[in-house]
């Protein structure tokens, strides 16, 4: 795997991008895996998914830096955590790349996901009409990707899969930039919860990540 690019948010929170480049075999070879495991990827195909998934869980690995096995499980709604480890994580893929999140104090969301023309055709399905009205014309795929991204990572940090994105993440107007960052809000039954999402674009992809002291959740 070749490192795109790694970096510190703070003292406790940091992000990965890696260039998956090896086969499954070589993948798998890095892992600790127990037979739950073992068995979900006996049931996986060797395609992209069955690569993203050793991805994603090697740089993991690579990340938390330990030579102990990492009980890496996913809880009702479908969002992954740690078993036997302190940190909040979340893990993304596309095509040729894998990303992980991690966090020893913070909620944790990240998503990417290469840019294609096809997002305009489902652009009214995760956007408000109010969201849509400020898209830059002359730049509309990068824009929709950003608040795709962003809303992706949101619902990856906050976990409930009851959350939609057009009804419940609501971005602020923000003009496109090829890096930067936006305001936005979950706003839920008994939930008003606002976030700073970053986000980059990188090699024809784009990234959003974000992170949060406080589960509102929890609360």
């Amino acid at each position: 795997m070749a490192l795109a690019f790694q970096k510190n948010i703070d003292a406790t929170t940091s992000f990965a991008v890696w260039k998956l480049e090896e086969n499954a075999e070589e993948l798998y070879a890095q892992l600790q895996l127990d037979e739950r495991e073992k068995s979900y990827l006996e049931n996986l195909k060797h395609d992209k998914r069955y690569l993203h998934w050793l991805g994603t869980r090697v740089l993991l690995r690579k990340m938390i830096n330990t030579p102990d096995y990492i009980d890496c499980q996913v809880d009702e709604h479908g969002k992954p955590y740690l078993v036997n480890f302190p940190h909040h994580i979340s893990l993304s893929h596309s095509y040729d790349y894998a990303a992980v999140m991690i966090s020893d104090t913070k909620l944790v969301g990240i998503d990417i996901e290469i840019v294609k023309h096809k997002i305009e055709r489902i652009a009214g399905k995760f956007m408000t009409d109010e969201e849509l009205s400020f898209i830059d014309s002359a730049s509309s795929i990068e824009h929709l990707y950003v608040c795709w991204c962003a809303k992706e990572a949101i619902y990856k940090l906050q976990g409930r899969s009851t959350i939609s994105f057009r009804d419940h993440i609501r971005l602020a107007p923000f003009a496109y930039r090829d890096s930067g960052k936006l305001s936005a809000t979950l706003e839920a039954p008994g939930i008003y919860w606002p976030f700073e999402v970053h986000f980059e674009k990188f090699d024809g992809y784009m990234l959003a990540y974000v992170s949060s002291e406080e589960d509102l959740y929890a609360k």
